[in-house]
């Protein structure tokens, strides 16, 4: 079991990577300036952990440096020893994250990263929730764009509607308004591993068919339309909808919010997810391309030499991505618009400051380490796996909103 004072309030591993090193400036900036944090970067070698000390200035010269490889429980619980927290990046995860998640699970340290990939986390979750339970760990998946801005969206109008009507939104959806940003390898490749798994195992295609497919007692969970929603003309908006490749991850995890917090969202939950093109024959033509082309990629990805042909030509590699200018410039404006049983609607919207693949995945992913770290340990609430919304709740729109660049208002009545 971890220590109950631990020398570390967090460790993040996989630093020296894409993603880690955006969220290890941004841990740096916030504990130069609103946050007393006692944490370390952790990576499988020492000399890059070095040289990333060196990138981020002389404010990380007294940084500790932890060495741990993925693949080495040994090492990795000796990381888990030092600290309460551990934020990982290290992906994709259904490649390399599962001895991670299975040593928090066992010593009770607390675990987050941003993981989009929902066969990966259907496994750990059928693997190492009772361990989770009874050593006390929390362990929260999808803690970046995807899944936090949705997932905390909904949390946030839910309690908007119990405090307006007095009862909650039985039916949700929620669309991306525009937003501006870059890919990154490490998302590609998560993507197209996700692809690869399901070209070669038909059992996994026919699994992943299950919107609940991340819930507790998913076969006894009431119908829910599929996760990718086809093109349709949204009343609500007066504009054409077409399918958000996000849908597929972050349906599963709101809706095992639901699961977990039944009486706040009410019986028979729905939810859904796409991109607004706009309206008239224009806006129809450009829904229908936007889902010829997510159809063509992913039926590119699933054949092997047009697989490679994307891997080595067309996508970014591992350890790419958009540009510091590009993260600063990028941004997303996401509207929720929720009914109520009796037919009240309430329309929410969520905005970012930053590209949502990068720069605001590694300061959501930042705060939620840091309220692992900080705010978790008074809640008094059991070690299991936890989705962001059900674990921090009101407590972590509160640090998005103050620290992250993130606003949450309502739009109506």
């Amino acid at each position: 079991m971890t220590s109950d004072c631990p020398q570390l309030d967090l460790v993040v591993f996989g630093a020296t990577g894409f993603v880690g090193q955006i969220v290890c400036q941004y841990l740096l900036e916030q504990t130069n300036t609103t946050e007393t944090l006692r944490w370390a970067i952790a990576g499988r070698s020492l000399d890059k952990l070095d040289k990333l000390v060196t990138i981020l200035g002389p404010k990380a010269a007294t940084l500790p440096r932890i060495r741990a490889n993925a693949n080495d429980e040994v090492s990795l619980r000796a990381l888990c020893e030092q600290t309460r927290a551990v934020i990982s990046t290290v992906g994709p995860y259904a490649l390399y994250g599962e001895p991670l998640v299975k040593v928090c699970a066992e010593t009770g340290t607390d675990y987050c990263d941003l993981t989009g990939e929902p066969q990966w986390i259907h496994r750990m979750l059928q693997r190492y929730e009772v361990l989770a339970q009874t050593s006390g760990a929390h362990i929260v998946h999808c803690c970046g764009f995807d899944s936090i801005p949705s997932d905390m969206g909904v949390y946030y109008l839910q309690k908007q509607a119990q405090y307006q009507f007095g009862e909650p939104c039985t039916q949700v959806k929620m669309r991306v308004m525009a937003a501006q940003g870059g890919v990154s390898g490490g998302t590609v490749a998560s993507g197209v591993n996700l692809v690869k798994e399901t070209a070669e195992d038909p059992t996994l295609r026919e699994t992943l068919k299950d919107p609940y497919l991340l819930c507790p007692n998913s076969n006894k969970a009431p119908h829910h339309p599929p996760t990718m929603i086809p093109v349709q003309f949204d009343p609500d908006f007066q504009q054409w909808v077409t399918p958000f490749i996000m849908a597929e991850i972050n349906t599963r995890v709101v809706l095992r919010s639901y699961c977990l917090q039944h009486p706040t969202y009410g019986p028979n939950f729905q939810y859904s997810e796409g991109i607004l093109t706009q309206g008239g024959p224009m806006g129809w033509m450009a829904a229908q391309g936007f889902k010829w082309g997510l159809d063509s990629l992913t039926l590119a990805a699933a054949l092997p030499v047009t697989r490679w042909v994307l891997e080595n030509t067309l996508l970014p590699k591992a350890g790419e991505g958009p540009s510091a200018e590009a993260q600063r410039n990028g941004f997303y404006d996401l509207r929720f618009i929720g009914s109520t049983a009796r037919g009240k609607k309430l329309h929410i919207q969520v905005m970012g400051d930053r590209d949502p693949g990068y720069g605001s995945t590694a300061r959501i992913l930042g705060q939620a380490g840091i309220s692992l770290a900080q705010d978790v340990p008074s809640m008094n609430k059991a070690g299991a796996f936890w989705t962001p919304a059900a674990l921090f709740g009101e407590t972590l729109i509160e640090r998005l909103e103050q620290s992250a660049g993130l606003t949450f208002r309502c739009l109506s009545p």
